[in-house]
């Protein structure tokens, strides 16, 4: 006699997410900054944004959890930047949202919507003979399956990504769908989902005004973001764990040229050791470096002449000390020993 499988236990079904509002929220609170912000403080656009303001948000945690830390040993750190942080994240993924909808992106909303409709069709499909077996809440299914039109597609993405991902270890070997298509989902979703909803804020916004905000409220992030990272940086040395807590934004990535912000491939260096070589430190810090070795100085610091060269220092600029001295602390810490 053959045993029927038993039926996962059922659990709750992941609900279709309406559009998101808090990412417009967010842009507007921040709207003064970003008119604000000066042309000459603008970093080149040289990521993909929506992956990037993912990877900050899943990292947010963690940061947040140093935030205590970060405020004792670092007292002059503006911690009021890793406060924002969230909303600088979510106010550069509605400007560029905002720049899609605007024709800056050459007709992007097409291409998503090519891609999100097979992709729909065949996770659903691999769904519902999922849920015929047991293995997937079948009310949950047929809830997706009712959805019509280009907002149920991009909320249905979302849905089937984490109805798949709840129960990947069990249905993996069971299902014709892929991991990679389950991912996909899950990023493709927000994106169609997002760029469709921006219809409901009004209407979109000129190519040249839009790129404008694109281009600023991307620079308060990263800029945001590469504070963040100095300060942990410094504070996680000794445990070797800073790129992990926060990752660089480029690290990994292909095609164009690292940018001029401090989050790209570059190693941090260590701090400064007896006999040793300084290492990067929050902004307004002077960072010496090895012989030979070019480090970026955060804005403001003073740059390390090449080996052997002398090089006057701006006035009221940090002057970086001689081999074998210890570095001076970023943000009022007291130097590494």
């Amino acid at each position: 006699m053959v045993k029927r499988s038993t039926p996962l236990k059922k659990k709750p079904a992941p609900k279709k997410p309406a559009a998101p509002p808090q990412a417009a929220a967010a842009f507007d609170r921040i709207l003064p900054e970003i008119d604000a912000l000066s042309a000459d403080a603008l970093v080149p656009i040289n990521l993909d944004i929506p992956r990037a303001v993912s990877q900050v948000l899943g990292v947010l945690p963690g940061l947040l959890a140093l935030r205590p830390t970060i405020a004792e040993r670092l007292p002059t750190h503006d911690v009021g930047v890793l406060d924002r942080l969230e909303t600088y994240a979510l106010a550069a993924w509605y400007a560029h949202l905002l720049w899609l909808s605007s024709g800056g992106a050459e007709n992007a909303l097409k291409p998503l919507l090519a891609e999100a409709v097979p992709l729909r069709e065949n996770l659903l499909s691999d769904a519902g003979a999922l849920a015929r077996r047991g293995l997937l809440d079948a009310d949950a299914v047929a809830e997706v399956r009712a959805g019509h039109g280009h907002m149920d597609t991009a909320n249905d993405l979302v849905a089937l990504s984490a109805l798949f991902s709840a129960s990947w270890p069990e249905i993996a070997s069971k299902t014709a769908a892929t991991e990679d298509e389950v991912k996909r989902a899950g990023e493709l979703g927000p994106l169609l989902l997002a760029a469709l909803g921006v219809r409901e804020h009004g209407a979109a916004p000129l190519p040249t005004d839009a790129t404008d905000k694109r281009a600023r409220a991307f620079s308060l992030f990263v800029r945001a973001y590469d504070q963040t990272r100095r300060a942990v940086a410094y504070l996680r040395w000794d445990e070797g764990d800073a790129d992990e807590i926060a990752p660089s934004l480029y690290k990994g990535r292909r095609g164009r040229g690292a940018s001029s912000s401090d989050t790209d491939e570059q190693e941090a260096a260590p701090p400064a050791q007896p006999g040793g070589a300084a290492g990067s430190a929050p902004a307004g810090t002077a960072v010496p470096a090895p012989a030979s070795a070019a480090v970026p100085a955060p804005a403001g610091a003073a740059v390390p002449a090449p080996a052997g060269a002398a090089v006057p220092a701006p006035a009221g600029a940090a002057v970086p000390a001689p081999a074998g001295t210890a570095a001076p602390a970023p943000n009022g810490a007291p130097p590494a020993r």
